[in-house]
């Protein structure tokens, strides 16, 4: 059954139409679809119809009035259309009347993320994380589920009551239960698994406190990966389209100043986030919460822009990354932006940096305030050691500007700067002594 409620997530091939209800006189009342066609477009499904209605309230049974259901299932048959993508969070039951009356299969937009999210997934932590946020969100709709697959497969077949390893099949209620119990296993299985990765990237971060660690955070497709492969030559995969990146990546970069700093690429953010995903990859934003810096990267040319950086500082905040040192990059700036935009962004951000990652223009400009970012938080001081104490040597050549070295007597006084982090960690040596010049 585990199998079948994840391959019910794949919209593929699918041909879909799309539908977006905005209540009349909120926020989002002008809201388009234009990103929920990137979603289904990145999951691979092909457009055939967009539906938008402005409705005065939601209706508790379908979400949307009676009448532009029928309306949206008329033209999802004309269109030869299979699936139908809401660009709202539905509940279950709005899910399985709306099924009933278009005839089609309905998934919203919390569902089409987590397919998405399915086929990007590389490494061990991020699968694991997708199927725990996959069995959370499909838990309280294991009942449509069960009627769907009745009416693809038909019960009697036996196809979907076999249930591995149980010895028992069955169907309806018997079964249902039988999944329930299934499904609510394998999440605290997963969530065991995850304790033990997210346990080993604790010590993994710590292991590396001494170097000065910086995180990139934004909307998806705003230009993470690009701009890491422009500073550091990463040779992250970057590509066009939405979660491209879902593993944190972190590689070495050498700044200008000869400070060594962790630049760490993470999962793009999204407006209307499932919690779900939010809560399974909590463990991969790590990165961010143990960051000295965060790089926000922001895409001036969306449409959406300033609710995109609304969506990032708010996840930044559930996670506990609210008041971290942060630079504002106002990425894609080879694309023409109307002047109103870039005065609101400067006006809201005094100290963002305008940079193109794709061309490269301005990221000297980003990499200096970085750096000075970097060596504002770093301190002078003259500390003594003993000459057999090599680990102190070794320590301040990997850690530390040496600006002055002498020898007296048998002691090595060197004049240093070095991070706040790394003087903790070098008092933990234990020198002869220590003194702070400024």
């Amino acid at each position: 059954m585990l199998d079948n409620i994840r391959d019910q997530l794949k919209v593929q091939k699918q041909r879909a139409v799309l539908v977006g209800a905005i209540i009349r006189g909120s926020e989002k009342e002008n809201d388009n679809l234009h990103e929920l066609t990137s979603l289904t477009e990145t999951a691979g499904a092909i457009i055939v119809d967009r539906l938008q209605q402005k409705i005065n309230e939601i209706n508790p049974s379908i979400y949307i009035g009676r009448g532009k259901a029928a309306y949206i299932g008329k033209r999802a048959k004309e269109a030869n259309a299979s699936l139908v993508i809401f660009d709202n969070d539905l509940s279950p039951g709005q899910i399985k009347d709306l099924e009933n009356i278009l005839e089609k299969q309905v998934i919203d937009r919390s569902e089409l993320i987590l397919d998405i999210f399915a086929t990007r997934a590389r490494t061990k932590q991020a699968r694991l994380q997708v199927e725990l946020a996959q069995l959370e969100y499909t838990y309280p709709r294991l009942t449509r589920m069960w009627s769907h697959l009745d009416t693809v497969t038909g019960a009697a077949s036996g196809g979907i009551g076999a249930v591995g390893g149980i010895g028992t099949r069955g169907t309806g209620e018997k079964q249902l239960e039988i999944d329930r119990r299934l499904v609510n296993k394998r999440i605290s299985e997963l969530k065991a698994e995850l304790r033990k990765i997210e346990k080993r990237k604790d010590r993994e971060i710590e292991s590396r406190c001494e170097a000065f660690k910086i995180c990139l955070v934004g909307y998806t497709n705003a230009g993470k990966s690009t701009f890491m492969n422009a500073v550091t030559d990463a040779g992250v995969v970057q590509e066009n389209k939405l979660f491209a990146t879902l593993d944190t990546r972190t590689r070495r970069w050498k700044l200008e100043c000869g400070a060594e700093a962790l630049l760490s690429d993470t999962v793009g953010f999204v407006r209307k986030l499932p919690h779900q995903l939010v809560e399974s990859f909590k463990a991969t934003l790590s990165e961010a919460l143990s960051a000295d810096l965060l790089l926000h990267v922001v895409d001036v040319s969306s449409e959406s822009v300033f609710e995109q950086i609304e969506s990032v500082n708010g996840v930044l905040e559930d996670i506990g990354c609210g008041g971290k040192d942060t630079l504002v990059l106002l990425n894609k700036s080879e694309i023409p932006v109307s002047v109103t935009t870039l005065d609101t962004l400067k006006a809201a951000f005094p100290d963002a940096i305008s940079v193109s990652a794709k061309t490269g223009y301005n990221i000297d400009s980003a990499v200096h305030e970085i750096t000075r970012r970097i060596t504002g938080k770093r301190r002078r001081v003259k500390v003594v050691y003993s000459v057999q104490k090599g680990r102190i040597q070794g320590f301040l050549k990997k850690y530390a500007d040496i600006e002055k070295t002498d020898i007296d007597q048998m002691n090595m006084v060197q004049q240093v700067l070095i991070g706040s982090k790394n003087l903790d960690k070098l008092r933990s040596l234990k020198p002869e002594s220590i003194e702070e010049l400024e």
